[in-house]
């Protein structure tokens, strides 16, 4: 895919989703999100054999 074409594809999309535009609506809270992040660099701090901060 030419960087041409992955432009006019992101243009057609926005250009679509500009028709009938729906709100974001967050489904986590903070806490949930932190808690998501910090089992996530555990798991990648483990695969690499450093530490978490």
């Amino acid at each position: 895919m030419s960087v041409r074409a992955l432009e006019a594809d992101i243009r057609g999309w926005i250009e679509q989703w500009n028709d009938d535009p729906r709100p974001y609506v967050w489904t986590k809270t903070a806490e949930q999100i932190l808690a998501s992040i910090a089992r996530y660099c555990e798991r990648i701090s483990a695969a690499t054999g450093q530490q978490a901060k």
